[in-house]
């Protein structure tokens, strides 16, 4: 009876002390943050200027008038890596779009279209060996978004402004 109970018992244990780590280590609500200034003290006291969020600092300085949409677009590439007639590897790339701001539904009502052409541009990298080695260097990667932005210009038009590579990983056999 006392082995058919322990278990249980454990489980129950482990459980309530995994909820309550849980509780106790849950961070603060953003709102609580936004009140205070970077280093914790509030922008707003007397005699102190506020000082702008060091996150804000790094960030470069985009042009007023341009405003951009972001569209993901909603399934993984997966381009098959063959070598001597069989498949070495997979690669895996998730994509997103940057797009001019209230674009967005013209790129989801082509994206058979240019997912199509996405997955030529993709498999024609992976035929050249851009997958192989070191497949995620700078120079690598700087190849496949400028080929994967032509494509997506000839089927949208100039309302792309870049491709973003948002994942991607080789899984090898």
């Amino acid at each position: 009876m006392i082995k058919k109970l322990l278990p249980i018992v454990l489980i129950l244990i482990f459980g309530g002390a995994g909820i309550a780590a849980g509780l106790i280590l849950k961070p603060e609500p953003k709102e609580a943050h936004a009140e205070l200034g970077p280093c914790g003290d509030d922008p707003n006291a007397a005699g102190k200027t506020a000082k702008k969020d060091t996150h804000e600092a790094d960030k470069p300085e985009a042009p007023e008038d341009v405003s951009f949409d972001y569209v993901k677009l909603n399934n993984q590439f997966i381009v098959p890596v063959i070598k001597n007639d069989t498949v070495r590897s997979i690669a895996i790339v998730a994509l997103s779009l940057e797009v001019k701001l209230g674009t967005s539904d013209q790129v989801y009502a082509i994206e058979p279209k240019l997912r199509d052409t996405f997955l030529q541009a993709l498999f024609d990298h992976a035929s050249l060996g851009g997958f192989d080695g070191a497949f995620a260097t700078t120079e690598n990667l700087i190849r496949i978004r400028r080929s994967l932005k032509e494509q997506a210009v000839n089927v949208l038009g100039d309302i792309v402004n870049d491709v973003l590579i948002t994942d991607i990983a080789r899984q090898d056999n």
